[in-house]
């Protein structure tokens, strides 16, 4: 029978000192920058006036996926109805969208404009992201990334189509990508290795937030299993005939905790021990741990493997035992996001004709950091992916706060004007040589395209 400990005190509530300060820290931080000088937008005004008005004319539809998504959340790779329900709003537009597209059952894709006079002209990708979290549903908010980048497309076909008052059509095309499975299996990896990407010139999304942010950090990410092999024996008649796996991942759990001294600030490194025996009374054969390692480069997240590579196989040594390391089982690595400044110029433009001031790099604080896929993506073609506010800013992603924020009074404004941001963003890199230049050059110059699948063999 089990008896509460009556004298037993409750968990430890965590001081808020340290978040306080970050964020009192971001605000001084935020009045002491100098205004940005971004240009405003770079198409006629007649064109983004008509863009504008077509995306707050979906606001019902928007709502409808925000609502929709957000009251029946489905995981990674069971995003049926939420596929299904944005294929159908595209479809009441008259936009057909594969579903099922690049082999993923629960992607879909759909285009809209062409090349001009049959010649080739750039292709730029919007990414919507539907998937929810298990248990707490959309705690990071998946239902308006959603909502905003069908918006966004729908409220481009006028203009592609060189329909309505906005003038002849650019050249090019935009290709609204459904990508499932972003939390926790790299959902946009598995669509690149399939070559959703391959006919992709920049890719552009957006994502729920505390605050309105231009740039800011996201870790990569690898996923990570120890499973270490002893022998077993009897724990009290034999225990020196015994090789303790259980020691072996004590052994690597502190390790890792002796390791964090010398990662660098940013890097992080999660541990659970997911087996650990069976019964006291015998030495355990088998222990299995699972981890997280992120880290805001791509070398420095190699690094930082090979340093855990170096603990495992040490626990290993010290016990007698053997170890299996497996790295990204379960999942594709996700690599830090690589923001192409060109492009979230012109986002930071239009969000200001809808009168929010999103923040430049630097101002929130680089250790409240998570991870993405979208930074493998951003590794083969430039990328950005900024933030639009739904939350307060002391609301974290991934809690039931953010969730209840997802689905709140923010959330449909904050599509509706992620629209229209995406939207015209997506016409300017179409329609602007210079601009096309610019957001090229500076991916070159920051390394250019990365071998994404080969990067950690």
């Amino acid at each position: 029978m089990t008896v509460p400990d009556a004298n037993a005190a409750p968990p430890a509530r965590p001081s808020t000192a340290y978040l306080d300060h970050l964020f009192r820290e971001s605000e001084e931080r935020r009045r002491a920058a100098p205004p940005s000088d971004v240009a405003p937008s770079l198409l006629p005004a007649a064109v983004a006036d008509a863009v504008e008005r077509a995306a707050e004319a979906l606001e019902p539809d928007l709502r409808e996926i925000v609502e929709r998504l957000h009251a029946d959340p489905e995981p990674a790779f069971e995003e049926h109805h939420s596929a299904a329900t944005l294929v159908e709003v595209l479809a009441r537009h008259g936009v057909e969208a594969e579903l099922g597209a690049h082999g993923v059952p629960t992607a879909f894709r759909a285009e809209l404009g062409g090349s001009r006079d049959g010649g080739d002209g750039p292709t730029i990708a919007i990414c919507a992201e539907y998937d929810a979290l298990p248990v707490i549903g959309h705690a990071c908010g998946h239902n308006v990334i959603a909502a905003a980048g069908v918006g966004a497309f729908l409220a481009l076909r006028d203009v592609l189509s060189g329909d309505g008052s906005s003038g002849k059509a650019p050249a090019g095309r935009v290709v609204l990508l459904g990508t499932p499975a972003e939390e926790g299996h790299s959902g946009k990896e598995v669509l690149a290795r399939a070559g959703a990407f391959d006919d992709v010139d920049a890719a552009i999304m957006v994502h729920p937030y505390g605050q309105d942010v231009a740039e800011q950090v996201w870790l990569g990410r690898r996923l990570l299993t120890w499973t270490f092999t002893g022998r077993p024996a009897h724990a009290s008649a034999q225990p020196f005939m015994g090789r303790n796996a259980l020691d072996a991942a004590n052994l690597a759990y502190q390790g890792i905790g002796l390791l964090r001294q010398q990662m660098p600030p940013v890097d992080r490194v999660h541990a659970t021990i997911v087996e650990g025996g069976t019964r006291p009374s015998i030495i355990t054969e088998r222990a299995v741990m699972r981890l997280y390692a992120r880290s805001k480069y791509p070398d420095t997240l190699r690094d930082l493997s090979a340093r855990l590579d170096d603990v495992a196989r040490g626990a290993a040594l010290m016990t007698g035992t053997e170890v299996e390391i497996a790295w990204d089982d379960g999942a594709l690595p996700s690599l830090p996001v690589r923001t192409n400044a060109a492009l979230t110029e012109r986002w930071v433009a239009a969000q200001r004709r809808r009168g929010r001031d999103p923040l430049p790099a630097g101002v929130v604080s680089e250790t409240i950091a998570a991870s993405t896929d979208f930074g493998n993506v951003s590794f083969r073609v430039p990328g950005m992916h900024p933030l639009v506010q739904v939350s307060a800013p002391d609301v974290a992603l991934h809690t039931a706060e953010f969730a209840a924020a997802a689905g709140g009074p923010a959330a449909v404004p904050a599509a509706v004007d992620s629209a229209v941001g995406l939207a015209l963003t997506a016409l300017e890199y179409l329609s602007d040589d210079a601009l096309r230049t610019a957001v090229h050059d500076e991916f070159v110059a920051h390394g250019g395209p990365l071998d994404v699948p080969r990067y950690f063999e």
